[in-house]
């Protein structure tokens, strides 16, 4: 297991222990993974656990951050799985992922992700996750199909993360939702929090755990009375962001039995159509678009 030690200086005194981490810490890509790793245990402060991300560092506090180990029992299979790749470099490669497959493996199922694609592909990739999700820099629902970015190593990753973490990422999508959508073009800008009740899924939250959550949509075209298709520009990335904005709005994505009405539409109408982003090591900017799905034009 690898190590980070860092002693705290006078200009870091009264910072929050994720904060120190993420920002002092090269190799954590996020301040979500730096508040894993310490919830987990892997975080000391002067040889002690510290297990509250909020802790206030003082000067002179040694800090030691032991990335999590890699599982050595039951390791994830690489699979022979046929892959959409847009582009593909030493150190990145763009993946149109089809609707109905999982990003990564989840309890209850380990095999049929893009993970397991990836790995019987590429053999190795960035290892920042660990083993439980090797290269995967940011996700797609598992209904959701469309464009994202793997990253080979972890000087990628980290550099791509923090890319989207100062929203610097372009992503537009395209979405097919019930009703006829008055407005040519909008903005929903409603904080998303937890469920009260379903532990799965997110709503439209006021407490103090509700994070900012801002979407910009204008209409592609309207199909009478029944559905409207839209361009989805997210500003932020929350958790089911655009599923949860759009029904807020009075129009469901079709297909969305989570926040919709089930039936209707053969699946989720929402697509990842266009990513845009400085490449990690040559700072050029990328962006690939891949074509909406034909079911989203077919009358239903």
């Amino acid at each position: 297991m690898s190590a980070h030690k860092l002693i705290v200086t006078p200009d870091q005194n009264g910072l929050r222990l994720d904060i120190l981490v993420t920002q002092y810490v090269d190799v954590i890509p996020s301040r979500t993974w730096a508040k894993h790793l310490i919830e987990e245990g892997y975080v000391t402060v002067n040889q002690h656990p510290v297990t509250k991300p909020h802790h206030k560092m003082k000067t002179g506090d040694e800090l030691l951050v032991a990335m999590m180990p890699l599982a050595e029992a039951d390791p994830l299979e690489p699979q022979d799985i046929a892959l959409d790749i847009f582009y593909e470099d030493s150190f990145i490669a763009v993946i149109n992922k089809p609707a109905g497959m999982l990003v990564h493996p989840a309890a209850g199922c380990r095999s049929g992700t893009l993970v397991n694609a990836l790995l019987f592909r590429y053999g190795e990739l960035s290892s920042v996750h660990q083993d439980f999700r090797p290269g995967i820099v940011h996700r797609l629902d598992r209904e959701t199909s469309g464009l994202l970015v793997v990253a080979k190593d972890n000087r990628s990753h980290i550099r791509l993360t923090r890319q989207f973490e100062k929203h610097r990422v372009r992503k537009k999508y395209i979405a097919r939702v019930k009703g006829r959508v008055e407005f040519d073009e909008g903005r929903v800008d409603a904080r998303l929090g937890r469920h009260p009740l379903h532990f799965d899924k997110r709503a439209v939250a006021y407490d103090e755990q509700a994070k900012s959550a801002e979407t910009y949509y204008r209409v592609i075209k309207r199909f009478g009375t029944d559905s409207t298709l839209l361009a989805l520009k997210p500003r932020t990335g929350r958790t089911h962001q655009l599923r949860v904005h759009m029904a807020y709005l009075g129009h469901p994505i079709l297909g969305d039995d989570k926040y919709g009405t089930p039936g209707g539409f053969p699946r989720l109408a929402l697509h990842a159509q266009t990513l845009g982003f400085a490449h990690p090591q040559h700072q050029c900017w990328l962006e690939f678009s891949a074509p909406a799905p034909q079911e989203f034009f077919m009358l239903v």
